[in-house]
């Protein structure tokens, strides 16, 4: 009885190791994300650049969608719903890192396009720090996606501030002040977002101002409100792996032409600090 005992209880330990491995196995072999922005000039800085090459690093296959229209903001995104006007540049990258563009896309044919695991929505940045311009569009833009992706989360881009020099009058309505800018989308966001329901919020705009306390703080942008290529475009797309793969980024082995090893570091730094803290600017060292 005794070596029967003894047997049983090795061929117990022998299936819980076996199981083990097959759940780390299991683990090891990440699904492909995917992801989709409805946005614009924005959403193209972050997701269209560096996203893909980062989620690599991070052993996570992505595809990532992109709807394009330049400056689009809620109120014409909905529209476009209502009327499913083919209005969009459509920019997919595969699982193998290609881009292809299609013209004259619908936001009903980019839906149904593919199994979406994450689908983005914001608004235009000149209107992103005002809470009139989100009501009612922004609800009715979240219906919209969830009646074809009803599976999929609905996250919130939030954008950033401009430049403190830029001068164009879309900056007038925040006094030309950068922190009154950002801590507009900041209220606005942190509003709009529980309105609805919305429980993530990727933090690009936190990002920046983390990283305008650091020397790249004259490299953040390439026009005064667009990001730069490529430290700005990198620093944003960093926020979204960690924001919405859950890879602590810092450390990630990915640098791009263009950034040195210190610069991909403060960028990484500032990402992270803005997932932890997303309403708060962290100074960056």
């Amino acid at each position: 009885c005794e070596k029967i005992e003894s047997d049983m209880k090795r061929l117990v330990m022998a299936f819980a190791a076996l199981c083990l491995c097959i759940v780390a196995s299991a683990a090891s072999q990440r699904d492909t994300i995917r992801i989709l922005a409805i946005g614009n000039s924005f959403s193209e800085d972050a997701v269209e650049q560096h996203l893909y090459d980062l989620a690599k690093e991070e052993g996570v296959p992505v595809i990532i969608g992109n709807m394009y229209i330049g400056g689009c903001s809620l109120e014409r995104h909905v529209n476009n719903a209502r009327n499913d006007a083919p209005a969009y540049r459509y920019r997919k990258i595969s699982a193998d890192g290609k881009m292809q563009q299609v013209k004259e896309f619908s936001l009903s044919r980019a839906l149904k396009d593919d199994n979406w695991d994450y689908v983005s929505v914001q608004q235009a940045s000149p209107v992103s720090g005002q809470p009139e311009s989100y009501d009612p569009w922004l609800d009715e833009l979240v219906a919209y996606v969830e009646s074809f992706v009803p599976d999929a989360e609905i996250v919130f881009h939030m954008t950033w501030a401009y430049d403190k020099d830029y001068d164009h009058k879309k900056f007038a309505t925040y006094g030309y002040d950068q922190l009154t800018m950002y801590n507009a989308i900041l209220k606005t966001v942190r509003q709009q977002t529980a309105r609805i329901g919305i429980r993530t919020v990727i933090p690009a705009g936190t990002s920046v101002q983390n990283a305008r306390t650091t020397v790249l703080v004259d490299k953040m942008t390439r026009d005064g409100y667009h990001m730069s290529k490529p430290h700005g475009r990198y620093l944003v797309a960093c926020t979204w792996v960690e924001k919405i793969l859950g890879c602590n980024v810092k450390g990630n082995p990915y640098c791009p032409e263009g950034m040195t090893a210190e610069e991909c570091r403060l960028a990484q730094k500032a990402a992270h600090a803005a997932v932890r803290k997303p309403f708060k600017i962290s100074k960056i060292k």
